[in-house]
């Protein structure tokens, strides 16, 4: 009986402290990308547009980077649709739609903190 009630609380331990890891990592990756795109609806907003193709391309990489990762224990479906709002938001940003693009980044700034709120452990969450 001790042998199970060790390896419970054990595996309890190990769960709380990746479900941490994972948050943290998530809630890093959210600010960054908020971040970056914060600064890229500034560029837009000043009609600066080699400056904001250079930051497109620069989240886009950040992204990729972030994405592999978050891949691991992140819904795949969710992940997709911030992929999408940057690709939409790259797009708008080439043909110089200053008002489609800010409307991307809107949308992708939800689909972001919505990924960061459904990952995290909350009651509502568990239940």
């Amino acid at each position: 009986m001790y042998k199970e009630i060790v390896i419970t609380i054990i595996v309890l331990v190990l769960i709380i402290v990746g479900n941490i890891i994972t948050q943290n990592n998530t809630n890093k990756s959210v600010e960054e990308m908020s971040y970056k795109l914060e600064n890229l609806k500034q560029e837009i907003e000043n009609k600066n547009w080699d400056e904001s193709n250079k930051k497109m391309e620069e989240i886009e990489k950040t992204w990729e980077e972030k994405n592999e990762i978050m891949a691991y224990y992140i819904e795949h479906n969710e992940l997709e649709k911030v992929q999408t709002e940057i690709a939409k938001t790259k797009a708008d940003v080439e043909s110089k739609e200053a008002s489609m693009a800010i409307e991307s980044i809107g949308s992708c700034n939800f689909v972001l903190e919505h990924i960061k709120d459904k990952n995290a452990l909350k009651i509502v969450n568990v239940f």
